[in-house]
């Protein structure tokens, strides 16, 4: 399946999968090294990934647009693209919430879930770069599902760091906890737009073998 007028397409996709790991990257670091002061130096950084995937997209929906014929169809394919795009997207949304909320300080609870982020999207971009072959690959069933299994994961991270919230801010200002729980519930936005991709995908090879 895979050739080289096709590969725009694919590679496309690769490109896409490669942003949303350099803006996962990115923002681990942001909330490792997290200084109130510099929140502002962050937040442009981080809007480029996100510029970066909306050209990505803009570019692949008007390709599709001027194509006769594509390696799938032309709607999957440009379904696949929206829901790349969300996972960049949501990654952003993030470092904007711990903004409007003006956190001052980073729990342990979010760098880790920000490495499992890390994981969700790097594993999502060894499955797209599979995805040409897939009418032969014997890798991109088990690519799908791992990313499916980082999700679960960050399933399991999100509701007992939701609950530690909770528990461990008895006493202190409320709007603490909403703040947290804020920003727990856009970390895990993250992994399921993760995992609606590999969703997606799944879909694809299905209908398309």
């Amino acid at each position: 399946m895979a050739n080289k007028k096709n590969d725009y397409y694919w590679n496309n996709y690769i490109s896409a999968a490669d942003t949303a790991c350099r803006a996962a990257d990115y923002l681990l670091e942001c909330l490792r090294e997290f200084d109130i002061e510099k929140i502002n130096e962050m937040l442009p950084k981080m809007q480029e990934f996100e510029h970066k995937g909306d050209s990505i997209r803009h570019e692949m929906m008007e390709a599709l647009g001027k194509s006769f014929v594509t390696p799938i169809d032309r709607e999957d394919m440009a379904e696949l693209c929206q829901r790349l795009d969300h996972v960049i997207d949501s990654i952003e949304e993030v470092l904007q919430t711990i903004y409007i909320n003006n956190v001052a300080n980073i729990t342990d609870e979010a760098i880790g879930f920000a490495e499992k982020i890390c994981i969700c999207t790097e594993k999502m971009k060894a499955m797209l770069t599979e995805l040409p072959n897939f009418k032969k690959s014997e890798q991109l069933q088990q690519l799908t599902i791992d990313v499916n299994t980082a999700e679960e994961e960050c399933d399991a991270l999100y509701f007992r760091a939701a609950y530690n919230c909770r528990k461990n801010w008895d006493g202190k200002n409320p709007f603490d906890v909403i703040a947290w729980r804020e920003i727990y519930s856009a970390l895990e936005e993250c992994a399921d737009a993760a995992e609606d991709v590999a969703d997606t995908v799944e879909a694809v090879v299905m209908k398309n073998t």
